[in-house]
Order: structure tokens, then sequence, then C-alpha cells
């Protein structure tokens, strides 16, 4: 008998040992992981009795909170219950994204952690609030986005009137200084506290056939027309297959292809005579030019050229999940020819457009991009910072040169495709953007309207902002895309 009780009290002591143990380490480890699920009813009810972090676009100028929480009422037991606002909603929201009762989405979900006050960095400030009596509150999240860029960015891609998306970078940091989406939507109309109400908003914008909560900016692709000669050009520069700007190469109109197929320049356009330099080729964006470059490097040289500039990588954030641009595996030739001059499959998205700007602006080196500048706990403290990292070496800084000369020509001379719309008549002789235009082929657009893409970066020879304008249905990428390019330009760095 009392061999039993023994081993019953022994069994007894290491089950209580074990919860003992088990306590402490949800309380020590998994406290803040558990206050961020979505089942959590006590953190459910908590989580509007506190003031939610802002968000702050820090730009030149002065920083613009572009998402805070504000009193609204007052609950049963006293406290204060706050609502999530946002001052520009629809100009930030492919940004900010929203919180609502149900969820968040974009930077208020990536961060949310920083935002509602569960960060581990957060805890010591925290437990000071309580002890002295006073209420918890979230950390501020200041980002990388410039108002001013993010201002013009909105109301160029609005005027134009087609759906598109616009992305502007810091090619030296990789800092995103404007992310826009057009159509947008208005966030706000996602952040009441009646869930009969939010269902509704909720439904109204998932059934709205234009898609306002799809982020043009990030997730959704285009033809990139003929802006992938810039990546047709490296992979032919970088190879040896083609010996610099200056090398002639074969431009017949049209091309034969290989499958006995024919390929035409734009309105069926004759290319210096047939025989002209890269440059002047890439100047006037001749498509026949281009093939041939194609054909001569390969489709398995160019595709990894254009890996080497970030395509084709499904693990990007920013911190929000960007959706892969792509170029296919491709072998044959005829394909080939059609793949580097952007059209066949290839797809691309505005962000990736100002990334392969951004890699010629900064000798061949594509920074990772990032929103995040720094994160502030309410005491003004630091807890969380971006360091600018190296995504990949596309090319040589040698390459990018070569490269760079060519898209300065594209606005500079006067047979270059952006020279009227990018060029000295346009912005004055003092500031010198460096540029590729595309007018992507896409049977979906509607209208028998094709995509305007236009990327680019400037000052030509100080780059400080690299820009990715897609613009659905706009026609030529020239008249279309790049003029907004120009609007943003023009804000960021201050010149008119």
């Amino acid at each position: 008998m009392n061999r039993a009780l023994f081993r019953l009290s022994l069994a007894c002591l290491v089950m209580f040992v074990l919860l003992l143990i088990n306590v402490n380490y949800v309380q020590a480890f998994e406290s803040s992981s558990l206050a961020d699920k979505p089942g959590n009813a006590r953190t459910f009810n908590q989580q509007f009795q506190y003031q939610r972090g802002s968000i702050i676009a820090d730009g030149v100028g002065g920083p613009t909170t572009i998402a805070e929480s504000l009193p609204t009422s007052t609950s049963t037991s006293g406290n204060t219950i706050y609502q999530r606002h946002y001052p520009d909603g629809a100009m930030y929201a492919p940004i900010t994204g929203y919180d609502s009762i149900y969820g968040s989405t974009g930077v208020e979900a990536a961060y949310s952690k920083y935002l509602n006050g569960t960060a581990p960095g957060l805890t010591v400030q925290n437990l000071i609030s309580l002890l002295s009596g006073k209420a918890k509150q979230g950390a501020t999240v200041n980002l990388t986005v410039s108002p001013k860029a993010q201002q013009a960015a909105y109301q160029a891609l609005l005027a134009e009137g087609h759906q598109g998306g616009v992305v502007a970078l810091n090619p030296r940091t990789g800092a995103i200084l404007a992310m826009v989406s057009d159509p947008s939507y208005n966030p706000n109309l996602l952040t009441t506290l009646d869930g009969t109400k939010l269902n509704k908003v909720d439904k109204k914008l998932l059934t709205d056939p234009s898609q306002p909560l799809l982020n043009r900016a990030i997730n959704q692709t285009y033809p990139p027309g003929s802006s992938f000669k810039i990546i047709t050009s490296s992979a032919g520069f970088s190879t040896g297959k083609v010996a610099g700007p200056q090398a002639t190469i074969a431009a017949p109109e049209p091309l034969k292809l290989p499958n006995g197929n024919l390929l035409n320049n734009d309105a069926d356009e004759d290319c210096f005579g047939g025989n002209p330099q890269v440059i002047q080729a890439f100047l006037l964006s001749c498509n026949t030019a281009f093939a041939n470059i194609g054909i001569k490097v390969g489709g398995t040289t160019l595709r990894s050229y254009a890996n080497k500039f970030g395509w084709n990588d499904s693990s990007l954030t920013i911190p929000m999940p960007v959706s892969p641009s792509v170029i296919p595996p491709i072998t044959d030739p005829s394909l080939t020819a059609m793949s580097s001059i952007g059209q066949l499959d290839d797809q691309v998205t505005a962000l990736q457009e100002a990334m392969d700007a951004a890699a010629i602006a900064n000798h061949g080196t594509i920074m990772k991009p990032y929103l995040m500048q720094s994160v502030q706990a309410p005491d003004l403290t630091t807890i969380a910072s971006t360091t600018p990292s190296v995504l990949s070496q596309a090319v040589t800084s040698q390459v990018a040169s070569e490269v760079g000369s060519m898209m300065v020509q594209v606005t500079q001379n006067p047979d270059g495709t952006a020279y009227q719309t990018a060029g000295p008549p346009a912005v004055g002789s003092s500031l010198v953007i460096a540029g590729k235009t595309g007018t992507a082929e896409n049977t979906v657009s509607g209208a028998g309207l094709d995509d305007a893409v236009f990327t680019c970066y400037a000052p030509a020879n100080n780059p400080q902002i690299a820009v990715g304008v897609i613009v659905k249905g706009g026609g030529f990428g020239a008249d279309a895309a790049a003029p907004i390019a120009v609007k943003i330009i023009e804000a960021y760095l201050g010149v008119h």
C-alpha cells in the first residue's frame, strides 16, 4: 500500500512540476504570440481600449501621419474606446492596408505586434505603464515613404484614368519612396466597430469588378514590353555576345525568326537602315535588333540574367509578399526572340520595373526594397530599424554604365522614344532622366490598347530616385507612363 501511494504521489509531483514549468514558459515566451492570435477574446475586447501606434510617412519636409487611433466613445466600464483613422485613406491604402475588428492587412498586419504594443521590446514599458496607472500604448512605425512623391504618384496615376501601379525607390538603399495602386479604396470604411456594417462594406469591396483591394504595384503583373530590353542588353553585354553600346546589330524590317514567323518593329519602322548600333536600336526601341540579341544570348542565359535583377523571386517581401515577376524557362530561339522584347509570357510588377532601373542606377547592385525605417516606443526610444542590404549583384559596374548611357539617350536624343515626354522639352535641361519605355501588347486590356510602361532613374549623373510605372490599357509607354514618372521625380527632387 505504501509503495502504491508513493508512486501516485511521485506522479502527481511530476505533473505539478511540469504544469508549473509550462505556465512559466507560456508567461515568459509565448505571451506575445498568444495575444496576437485572432481567437483570443480577451485581446479582441481590449484592443480598442488602448491607443494603437501611429504609422508615419517620414519623408523630406517633415513626417506625415497616415494611420492613427482616435478616441471615439467611452465603454460602460469608463474606458476610452479608440477607432483607427486614415487621414489620406485611398492614397496610402496600398501601403497601410487596414486594421479592422476581423483582421488587418498591409503594414497594419506586418507590424501589428509593434502597433498593438505586444512586441517583446515593449514589455518593460508596458509594465511601467501598468504600475503607474497609465493605459498601454502601441509603438509608432516610421516608413520610408516620401509624402511628396506619394501624392504626386497618386494624383498623376488617377488623372491618367486607367488602372495601374507605381513604385518609386531610392536606388542606393532600396527604401520605397512611393507605392500607388489605382483603383484604390478608403480604409476608413473598414474600421467601423459595427460588425454588420463591416460585413456589408467588405462584401462590396470584394465583389467590385475593378478589384480595389488588389495592390497593383506589387501583386499584379503585366507584360513589360520594350522595358525588358534593359535585361536583354545587360545579358548581351555581360556575356560578351554583344560588344557594348557601339556594336552593330542586324535589325531588318521584318525579321524572319527561325520558325519562319515574321517579327516587325513598331509601325514597321526602319531601324537606322537595318544595321544600327545597339545604342541606336535602344533609343528607338527596335524590336528586331533586340530579338536578334536574345537569340544570340539564348533563352537560358537571358532568364538567368533576369533572375539576377530579381525576376522569378517568390520569396521577396517588403514586408508584404510581392508577386514574382516572371520570365519562364525558354530554349526555343524563336520564343526567346519574343521574350527578349518583353512579350510572349513575360510578366512584371511595377516594383520590379523600379528595381530594374535602380540596379542600373546603383552600379549594377540591387538593394532589397523595404518600407519600415524605424519603430519608436511611446518613450521615443528606437526598438527596431531597417539596415539597407544587398539583394543581388545584377551586372558589373561597367555594364550598368553602358546600359545607363543608352537609357539617357531614350530621353535626351531627339529620336528617343521618351524625348518629348521625359526629355528636355518636358523637364528642362537641368534635370536628366535615364529611362526606357515599354508598349506591351495585352489583349485583356480592352479597347485594343496596349499597356504603357516606363522605368527610369534620376538625376542620371547622381541617381536619387528610380521609378516604375505601368498603366493598363494606357497605350504608348512614352505618352501614358513617362509623364507620371516625371511628375514623381520633380516632386521628390523639388524640381519644377
